[in-house]
């Protein structure tokens, strides 16, 4: 008996030592929140699906895994967005870090359903509760880094309050998370409407959030291509990430 408790003891301290060992460092996260393009409509393609090295992403049962596209889960046409991009990107900057994104964007979801209590429009969910259950969720594996933004197209015909709206809820968020001075990134929706033929007006507003919030910057959809007149397309995506992640590395390193 003494053997076979000896040996039953062996594998529970193994087992512990294990999984241990198999815990993971703790993640420089990023919380990904906004519509339609933050979620991602481009088409999946082969590299898309590639795993990333030491980039992961929380998957709708809130479990971490690579993070290959879709990583939103919003709707059924989930596809490329400029998540993993923006990973990747923020993983060759610092080889020493694991990288973990917190998708939470919505599509269709106005500005006005980012705050406490409200709910979408059309879909059985809470965007601004939601992503705080993810976000506390998230939190366990590691630091909030950044925050990437990317809404306005439900938006772009009342802007006169669409600023102070922007402006309360990174206040919200930054104070949900314990960081007065956390970097927001946000991005600008397409350029043009539909026809090409007037700027987008919400991007008026939204280019002027540096100037207004503190710690904040916007990432450029100049040259970005849509495949509908409104989503961009799998390149454009993976470019707004890259533009993303520029934004989001000189915010810290101003923030040092």
């Amino acid at each position: 008996m003494k053997t076979k408790l000896g040996m039953s003891l062996l594998a529970v301290v193994s087992c512990a030592s294990l999984a241990l060992g198999a815990e993971r460092k703790p993640m420089d996260l990023y919380l990904l929140i906004g519509q339609s393009n933050m979620a991602g409509r481009g088409k999946v393609e082969a590299q898309d699906r590639e795993k990333p090295e030491r980039v992961f992403t929380l998957n709708k049962d809130n479990e971490w895994v690579p993070a290959v596209d879709p990583i939103h889960f919003d709707k059924s046409v989930a596809g490329v967005g400029s998540g993993r991009t923006f990973g990747i990107m923020m993983a060759k900057h610092d080889p020493a870090a694991e990288i973990g994104l917190i998708p939470c964007a919505v599509g269709g979801s106005s500005i006005t359903a980012w705050v406490p209590g409200a709910k979408h429009k059309k879909l059985p969910v809470h965007p601004y509760d939601d992503t705080l259950v993810r976000l506390k969720i998230a939190q366990k594996s590691g630091t909030v880094k950044g925050i990437l933004w990317h809404q306005g197209e439900s938006d772009g015909s009342r802007t006169g309050k669409y600023m102070g709206r922007l402006s309360a809820l990174i206040a919200s968020l930054r104070e949900e998370i314990g960081d007065p001075e956390l970097p927001f990134v946000a991005g600008l929706v397409e350029m043009d409407d539909r026809d090409g033929k007037e700027p987008r007006k919400i991007n008026q507003v939204i280019v002027e959030l540096p100037n207004v919030v503190p710690h904040t910057a916007v990432a450029s959809s100049e040259g970005l291509i849509t495949q509908d007149g409104t989503h961009f397309d799998s390149a454009s995506q993976r470019e707004l990430g890259k533009r993303f992640a520029e934004q989001m590395i000189k915010l810290q390193k101003q923030d040092k």
